[in-house]
């Protein structure tokens, strides 16, 4: 019984000193020993008028005790503390309901995203995003995460595309290491120094400076990239531009001051090898721009009397330019040449011609003649009646000579239906024609920018221009000129700002139409015109649609004219065509080696795929003999003669395995489109 009275006064005890007395309204006396960590919670709770959810794993005991009067935000921040020794965190929901969890769990949790540390400054959860201007992230973040709590919640991310990065942890953790970052963020100098040159080139000082600061990667002492110098060079004003730390910089300055001497003789020469350019289109153009160059020199230094001793030549053979001049203008005239000798861009022109055109006629004619040739003669067709009536009459007279009809009847074009009297014979004549024509061509060439490239398909007709003969005509004589006729395309492109191509284009397509008596007939339709469009879009640069109708009706005077009757006294011929001529074009910007290399390899797949159609199929009549077949893309075009038949065997086998992979891939590619993909 005694026992039992001393544990209930002593669980008295310890409920009395376990609580956190209020002193005031807002004032706290926090003094815990041996508490539970649920109870300490409940309590806190209750003093602050919050509702706290805790995790299962809250477990534990905790001796904390206050000599101090704690206002309400000191209070909070006690229990955060507390916590925070324990391994737990809290977390504040958008209802002010607080969760208590681990901490390691706590940074997937939705904890505030602050901009500063001003409002939180404990051991809350926070999450902030720093941006940084001078240093890169991804070398200062695996600094960081050496200094932040990373088993208790800690996190550090960085994002390289923003250079920003992403601190997760305590209040007072996150925003000390965002002070480390800002002091880290302006550690570096940016100044910068102009130094301007007057008589080395800008370009060539830095190139030299770069090369004597290049470090072999195995050097002990090498320099962090952070440290070295950057060495700009414009051109523009001949200067050098230098930035990074004081000390450096002035160790370059001197170098370049150093450096930019004026050489002892009056004048000095350099070879430049161009990769790009042609030589002596380049002296055309330095030849011109030195002369204002060299009045601009003369005229500032008057009092120096120095003779200019300028020249410019070219060799073709190794395509380079020798120049001779001043420092100044030396500078200036290679600062031209790098400007010049850049390589240019190509361009790949595809045209496609398409022309379609149908005609139809119809023929009708009724003819009268008598064996003594008076008849209605109509020449529509090339025979007339009175050929007919008189072959008929030879063969009533000789039965064995049947030439006569047979050479009129030759000349008959269509249906013809007739009758021979004693005397006389009637021949109706008929005929239809139709004709179609389809044109498809598709032309293509690739020129440099700003470079005319022209493309011709067809033949050369002679023409005859012109006749001379003497007065006793004893040495007559004809002038013949050969005229081109198929289709031609001319194009000069020019690659305008971004992907926009500028072409001038003559396009004409030709052939001969007919003949007459003084000479040939020749159909042409022709496009010339300047368009502009993007890179790999077509475009429609010309289009003629036509359709003619015709009709010719021969007759004879007022017979012809009669009611019904007329027909019979009547040649009618009626024709119509019609023509539709329709031309594409698309130009297709080649700036790199790889894209030139795609479209070639587009264009050689299509002759070997074409080719390959052609050797399955076989040559007809000649079962042993094979198609020309390209070899694949990258392979030697060298054959041994020795090994020619068993290479030979080889390839028939090789084609066979590659048209069975065409046609799966074919396949596949069918099925891929049905289905969308």
């Amino acid at each position: 019984m005694k026992k039992r009275l001393v544990g209930l006064i002593g669980a008295s005890i310890f409920i009395l000193l376990s609580h956190s007395t209020a002193v005031q309204a807002d004032e706290y006396l926090a003094s815990f020993k041996n508490a539970e960590l649920t109870e300490f919670v409940n309590i806190v709770g209750k003093n602050l008028g919050k509702t706290i959810i805790l995790d299962p794993a809250v477990r534990g005991k905790i001796n904390v005790r206050s000599y101090d009067v704690l206002n309400k935000k000191q209070y909070y921040q006690f229990f955060l503390n507390v916590l925070e020794v324990y391994g737990f965190a809290v977390v504040e929901m958008n209802s002010g309901i607080l969760k208590v969890i681990k901490s390691k769990d706590a940074k997937v949790a939705p904890i505030p995203v602050v901009d500063n540390g001003t409002d939180f400054v404990g051991d809350e959860m926070v999450t902030r995003v720093v941006p940084v201007i001078n240093v890169s992230v991804r070398d200062l973040a695996p600094l960081l995460r050496q200094l932040n709590d990373s088993a208790g919640g800690g996190n550090v991310v960085h994002y390289d595309p923003s250079n920003v990065i992403m601190i997760t942890g305590r209040a007072a953790v996150v925003n000390r290491l965002v002070k480390i970052i800002q002091r880290v963020d302006k550690a570096g100098d940016q100044e910068v120094d102009i130094v301007k040159l007057q008589f080395a080139s800008s370009l060539e000082i830095v190139n030299m400076i770069n090369t004597i600061q290049q470090t072999p990667s195995n050097a002990k002492n090498a320099v962090t990239n952070n440290l070295k110098p950057r060495l700009v060079a414009d051109e523009r004003t001949n200067s050098v531009i230098v930035s990074g730390d004081p000390k450096i910089r002035a160790r370059i300055i001197k170098l370049i001051k150093s450096l930019d001497n004026e050489l002892k003789n009056n004048g000095n020469t350099r070879v430049f090898y161009l990769k790009y350019a042609k030589a002596q289109e380049v002296v055309d153009v330095l030849t011109g721009v030195s002369k204002g160059l060299e009045e601009s020199s003369n005229s500032k230094s008057k009092a120096n009397n120095k003779n200019s001793n300028l020249s410019i030549e070219a060799h073709e053979g190794t395509n380079s330019v020798i120049i001779s001049a001043q420092p100044a203008l030396m500078s200036s005239l290679s600062s031209i040449i790098r400007q010049l000798d850049i390589r240019r861009a190509q361009v790949l022109v595809e045209a496609i011609v398409v022309e379609v055109s149908e005609g139809d006629g119809v023929n009708l004619s009724v003819q009268w003649a008598s064996a003594g040739g008076a008849a209605t003669q109509f020449n529509d067709n090339g025979v007339t009646t009175s050929e007919i009536v008189t072959g008929a009459y030879q063969v009533n007279n000789d039965a064995d000579d049947l030439s006569g009809v047979a050479s009129s009847l030759s000349k008959i074009a269509g249906g013809v239906a007739g009758y021979v009297g004693s005397d006389w014979g009637v021949v109706l004549q008929a005929l239809k024609s139709s004709s179609g024509s389809n044109i498809l061509a598709t032309p293509s060439l690739t020129t440099l920018d700003n470079q005319e490239a022209s493309f011709i398909v067809g033949d050369e007709v002679p023409v005859l221009t012109g006749s001379t003969s003497s007065s006793s005509n004893d040495n007559p004589f004809q002038t013949i000129e050969r005229r081109e006729i198929g289709i031609k395309l001319k194009v000069t492109p020019q690659i305008n700002e971004g992907d926009s191509v500028q072409m001038n284009i003559e396009q004409e397509v030709s052939n001969i139409k007919g003949q007459t008596s003084v000479d040939v007939i020749f159909a042409t339709r022709s496009v010339k015109t300047t368009v502009l469009a993007k890179s790999g879009e077509t475009v429609v640069i010309g289009g003629l649609i036509d359709e003619t109708v015709n009709e010719t009706v021969d007759k004879v005077p007022i017979l012809g004219d009669i009611p019904f009757l007329g027909f019979l006294f009547r040649s009618t011929k009626s024709s119509t065509e019609k023509r539709n001529l329709m031309v594409f074009l698309r130009a297709t910007i080649v700036r790199d080696d790889q894209t030139m290399m795609e479209l070639s390899q587009r264009k050689y797949g299509l002759i070997r795929q074409i080719q390959l159609g052609q050797t399955a199929e076989g040559i007809n009549l000649m079962p042993n003999s094979e198609a020309p077949l390209l070899p694949k893309w990258g392979e030697p075009v060298e054959v041994d003669p020795h090994s020619f038949r068993k290479i030979k065997e080889k390839d028939q086998e090789a084609v066979k395995e590659e048209l069975n992979e065409q046609k799966a891939e074919d396949v596949v590619a069918e099925e891929n489109k049905v289905n969308g993909v």
